[in-house]
């Protein structure tokens, strides 16, 4: 396929921190392409194509901005698709394939949503929400922590990302469980975690982290039924996808048992105003920031770039 040889016209969207242009060098591209950027996310279907309609390369920042056939059908001007990260679920491929896009992907790293997921681990484990809030607000201590060391972390999840929290929590002094439904005892030994069964995982433990791939058998895997194993003083951890947990039941958990959750993210993305997520005192919710840390961005960024670039090399 080759364009036209009026300039290629670039999307860049969902740039939440207005820092895609300056996380690397875009010379590869700007000097043979016009780039606009996007700070705000559009979620309306007929809005998100009217924005996109001019733009023969759309760069997506992992799943912010779903491109399901629906809208791809509806963009005749689309060329390419730079993704970031090494797949995008939330790309209908095989509409790209039928329109012939190409689609451009990058590296990434795991550490930082290995790091996030201690992070909100210790922010509910110690109440560091509420109890730096109270010195913000004048008052002093609220509450009584909860020490890690003895107890038990469940992984959900032993994959990339899974085992490395596994191995945190074993150097914490935690009993650290696992369960998914492809685990062996040997692959969690490894990991430093033993095997359970799922309803072990959930009656169990502690803190249950989860650290699954989306997909349609893991999405609702977490529903009431496991919700209502789990010790009413058991921490719920979230940082890989959303609809893993049935997001109504989680509500309804939390709003009448003392289990607690400390979420990054959710069904939908930005969460709307006035969910129940944003208000219950029992949840520490962050923004989607798993990924969003300056290593992995440098490597999106970079990637990206000489992605969009390689492809305007075979086809101006």
């Amino acid at each position: 396929m080759t364009v036209d040889t009026a300039r290629v016209q670039v999307a860049v969207l969902d740039d939440y921190q207005n820092v895609a242009l300056t996380m690397t060098d875009w010379s590869a591209v700007s000097g043979r392409a016009d780039i606009t950027v996007f700070n705000d996310h559009v979620s309306d279907p007929d809005e998100l194509v009217a924005r996109l309609a001019p733009f023969d390369v759309i760069f997506v920042m992992r799943e912010r901005t779903p491109l399901p056939r629906s809208i791809i059908e509806r963009l005749p001007n689309l060329k390419m698709i730079a993704s970031t990260g090494p797949f995008n679920a939330s790309i209908d491929m095989a509409a790209v394939d039928d329109h012939g896009i190409h689609v451009g992907t990058t590296g990434g790293t795991v550490a930082s949503t290995v790091e996030l997921t201690w992070a909100l681990i210790l922010a509910g484990a110690r109440n560091l929400v509420t109890e730096a809030r109270s010195v913000r607000d004048g008052g002093w201590q609220t509450g009584v922590g909860r020490e890690l060391s003895g107890r038990v972390l469940g992984v959900l999840g032993l994959g990339r990302i899974g085992a490395r929290v596994a191995r945190i929590g074993e150097a914490f002094g935690m009993d650290v469980i696992a369960w998914s439904e492809n685990l062996t005892p040997e692959a969690a030994a490894e990991a430093g975690a033993t095997y359970v069964g799922k309803d072990e995982l959930f009656s169990r433990s502690d803190v249950l982290t989860i650290h699954m791939k989306l997909s349609e058998r893991s999405t609702g895997l977490v529903g009431a039924a496991e919700l209502a194993q789990m010790k009413p003083t058991a921490l719920l951890v979230n940082t890989s996808r959303g609809p893993i947990v049935d997001e109504a039941a989680l509500v309804h958990a939390l709003g009448s048992t003392t289990i607690t959750a400390a979420l990054d993210v959710f069904d939908t993305e930005p969460l709307p105003d006035g969910h129940p997520l944003r208000t219950l005192d029992n949840v520490i919710a962050t923004p989607h920031i798993g990924y969003v840390a300056d290593r992995p961005y440098r490597i999106f960024f970079r990637d990206a770039v000489a992605a969009i670039g390689e492809w305007l090399d075979r086809n101006q």
